[in-house]
């Protein structure tokens, strides 16, 4: 597996097999053989090296998506320490992350002024893209010896070759630092669970600051002498062209993107070459996972993969393999199991937290001893994400550990809600969540995105709902969007989306009582305070965001058929929550009945 090896000794292998062969592409520049790739490593590094660089630095890489930026990740991971930070950060968030990292060097373009600035305030050393790009473009050839000195400037397999940071939605981001043998293993791993060969080319769509970018398709590509198409920035306009363009045979992403790609594709009729479609980073709903295979009549495998992991841990098989709808595939490359809050392991079918161990998983976070005391177990690496495997040893998440609504006990998965809306014709994307309640601690909330040509209101997704979610878990709380709001990544961050959407708790002591209005109002606020146990209700409230259960309903139901003589449904009901529609409902029945 040549597990042991610097990454960049996998690219002089196939530079002395396949010289010619091409390795990096982009619309806007000539592909980039094995060979002069390996001419552009080694004229970048004796620059870096000249500039200062040593095996213990770390350099931050401040660059927008694109070839510049994989060849230099390459060359920095190799000789250095790579830190890749988002291009659209603020100067606060540059000032943060390069201070937390220590970093003595960054390489940013002329044109990020705010990483500039902070790196002026923090006393770092700057280089800039265009006097290394005037390097590499130099059309004398490296001299031997230089490819002899940057072997001798190779870091080891345990030395740390790229740190990113956690996401950090609820506490500080927490340093991940990955090194050679971590990216080596996971990298073989992804190679030979999609059957990569040399023959294969990866349309490269995920950003490069990012673990799913920089292994899942670039370095997985490259271990096995394939083809990386690096684009400058995801378009899904442009796609289309890329895949006309370049011929690639897979490509990789995030939900949110395989979404957007679809609407794009089903403007126009397509061609394309690709042989299989991946999904990671984020849970991909079994409705846009089976429009992606009838769109492009290709598989589509969700993956599962993490940071801390280097990546990949599990994926569903290629054909003829068996692929599970639902299902994040089997272990690849590393151990999984369910443990419990005992830190015992759970056995098959059976509920509780994600756990992995292998090469590819880190020892631990860096400078941070308590996030290692509570996210490590009996030599196991606690996921934060909950699930089972099958008897089959197929692994199913239900949700984010810290992304379960808890809803007056009731404990509600996310991606349980999200499907059962994204049945609904007219909705295109959705995320719910949990936002603050005064009485249940936690409602729930869903955000919508619907298609460009529908429409649909909140009450007929409501209602839409009761044919495939309890009552309880039905959204009392939903909002229309022109998008998600999403990470720099491109996944939803579900923990924080009440915030962003501006969703705060309501003092329920601070609204307007609103008291009956007539006799049938009075019937039955008194029919709900005795069946909910409450003394006081307001006649606007709404019986869900009240805490309201299914069985509730039913007794309400019988009791307004016993004091009315009308006869209701649970659809009836659920379409006029509060005491005051009930009341006019139940007026409505009784003219009807009278007349």
């Amino acid at each position: 597996m040549g597990n042991n090896q610097n990454i960049i000794k996998s690219i002089f292998r196939y530079a002395e097999m396949s010289p010619n062969a091409q390795a990096i592409l982009c619309t806007d520049e000539s592909p980039l053989t094995y060979h002069q790739l390996l001419n552009s490593i080694s004229k970048i590094a004796d620059k870096l090296i000249q500039s200062g660089v040593n095996k213990k630095d770390r350099i931050a890489l401040v660059l927008k998506d694109g070839p510049e930026m994989a060849k230099l990740f390459i060359t920095i991971a190799g000789i250095a320490t790579c830190a890749p930070l988002n291009p659209r950060y603020t100067y606060d968030e540059y000032k943060f992350y390069l201070s937390d990292l220590k970093a003595k060097f960054i390489i940013l373009d002329d044109g990020i002024t705010s990483a500039i600035e902070a790196a002026k305030e923090l006393g770092l050393n700057i280089l800039y893209l265009s006097d290394l790009r005037s390097v590499w473009r130099a059309k004398e050839k490296p001299e031997d010896h230089l490819q002899e000195k940057l072997m001798q400037s190779f870091t080891g397999s345990d030395d740390t070759a790229l740190v990113l940071h956690t996401s950090g939605t609820t506490a500080r981001p927490k340093i991940v630092p990955l090194t050679h043998r971590n990216l080596n293993y996971s990298m073989h791993n992804i190679a030979s669970s999609l059957k990569l060969t040399n023959r294969d080319c990866c349309l490269n769509v995920m950003p490069l600051f990012h673990i799913h970018g920089l292994v899942g398709g670039l370095l997985s590509s490259l271990v096995t002498g394939g083809s990386v198409v690096c684009i400058r920035g995801f378009d899904p306009q442009l796609f289309y062209q890329n895949l006309k363009e370049f011929s690639p045979t897979w490509y990789s992403a995030v939900p949110s993107m395989h979404q957007a790609i679809l609407v794009q594709g089903k403007k126009g009729s397509i061609s394309h070459s690709l042989r299989f479609i991946r999904s990671s980073s984020a849970a991909l709903p079994p409705q846009v996972l089976a429009e992606l295979e009838s769109f492009f009549e290709v598989p589509v495998l969700e993956a599962y993969g993490m940071t801390e992991a280097s990546h990949q841990m599990a994926v569903n098989p290629l054909p003829p393999g068996n692929r599970k709808i639902g299902s994040v595939g089997r272990a690849a490359g590393c151990e999984i199991a369910i443990m419990d809050q005992q830190d015992q392991i759970l056995g098959l079918d059976q509920m509780g937290e994600i756990v992995i161990r292998g090469e590819n998983v880190i020892k631990g976070y860096e400078n941070n001893p308590a996030a290692n005391a509570s996210n490590y177990s009996n030599g196991w690496f606690r996921t934060g994400d909950q699930g089972y495997l099958d008897l089959e040893g197929y692994l199913y998440i239900n949700s984010r550990i810290k992304e379960l609504i808890n809803r007056g006990g009731e404990k509600i998965s996310p991606r349980e809600v999200d499907e059962a809306i994204l049945r609904h014709p007219a909705v295109l994307q959705v995320a719910s969540f949990g936002y603050p309640h005064p009485t249940m601690g936690e409602d729930v909330a869903a955000v919508i995105v619907k298609h460009p040509d529908k429409q649909v209101n909140e009450k007929e997704i409501r209602k839409f709902l009761t044919a495939y979610l309890a009552n309880y878990k039905i959204p009392s709380k939903i909002i229309f969007a022109n998008e998600i709001p999403k990470g720099p990544t491109g996944k939803i961050q579900r923990v924080s989306l009440a915030e962003k959407l501006g969703i705060i708790a309501v003092d329920s002591h601070a609204l307007e009582h609103k008291n009956p209005a007539n006799e049938e109002e009075k019937v039955i606020a008194e029919i709900w305070g005795e069946v909910m146990e409450l003394q006081k209700i307001s006649t606007d409230e709404d019986f869900f965001s009240l805490g309201g259960n299914s069985i509730q309903v039913m007794q309400i139901l019988a009791r307004i058929h016993e004091e009315t003589s009308v006869l209701l449904t649970f659809e009836d009901f659920f379409n006029s929550a509060t005491v005051e529609a009930l009341s006019f409902l139940v007026q409505e029945r009784l003219k009807l009945v009278n007349n």
